[in-house]
């Protein structure tokens, strides 16, 4: 039997969602929380790669019991796991799917945000949760973001946009949706696709936080993308900002 399950978490804890062998992993503590309800080896598989510090308001994984699983019901699984996950990762539902079902590439496209804290006073409930960047965002600057932004939507090759050293060949992505709005003090940008690249939504924040300190103007954005030139956007935002919040089946 293969799960579904639909988790969020808060990533500040753990080296990123991939189990790897220099640090804690969100992969491996669901797989130890999974073996313990099913009692039997138990492969887990994420619809994305995070990074370290990142977070997840809407994730998805998969749960393949080994032969001899324990009876748990569907329904209780959330329940169950819960009960032996640490605070900052938990289980919003689950159900059963086929064999061939994929949380990765049966997926259509995802929805980050980004959050930026825009004051120059910290606020402690956004720490490690927020970029703590101070600039100022009025109706002028917050204009040029989103035009700025406007620019992204459609298919291009977003080398530019791509970590400098990263292995992958095609950079072409189509995005769906790209908008900034501000709460107060806190800046949000949105941005959905059928793919990212390593670090793209956190140099694409990097670079509309240029737009709107005004070293760049939203007339730029065309250029940068056509350069497919890391070094002409703007700087990789922090990953405590970033959040997967979306992801289309």
């Amino acid at each position: 039997m293969k799960y579904l399950l639909k988790i969020a978490y808060i990533g500040t804890g753990y080296c990123g969602f991939q189990a790897q062998n220099n640090g804690r992993s969100i992969q491996r503590v669901l797989t130890e929380a999974a073996e313990k309800i099913f009692a039997v080896p138990t492969r887990v598989t994420g619809c994305s790669r995070t990074d370290s510090g990142v977070h997840a308001l809407e994730y998805y994984i998969t749960l393949e019991p080994g032969e001899g699983a324990s009876g748990v019901k569907t329904e209780n699984i959330p329940r169950a796991m819960c009960s032996v996950l640490p605070e900052d990762i938990g289980v919003v539902e689950a159900r059963a799917v086929d064999d061939d079902f994929h949380p990765r590439y049966s997926a259509k496209g995802k929805e980050y945000k980004y959050l930026i804290y825009t004051s120059p006073a910290r606020d402690p409930f956004y720490s490690g949760r927020a970029w703590m960047h101070y600039m100022r965002v009025g109706t002028s600057e917050l204009e040029n973001m989103k035009r700025a932004a406007g620019y992204f939507v459609g298919e291009h090759d977003f080398t530019s946009f791509m970590s400098a050293g990263s292995s992958i060949t095609d950079a072409v992505r189509e995005v769906f949706s790209f908008d900034a709005s501000l709460s107060g003090n806190l800046l949000e940008l949105k941005v959905s696709a059928n793919g990212f690249l390593y670090n793209m939504v956190r140099i694409m924040a990097g670079t509309l936080t240029a737009v709107g300190e005004g070293r760049l103007s939203p007339e730029d954005i065309p250029g940068i993308i056509g350069a497919r030139d890391r070094s002409r956007a703007g700087v990789t935002a922090p990953p405590e900002g970033l959040y997967l919040n979306r992801v289309f089946y």
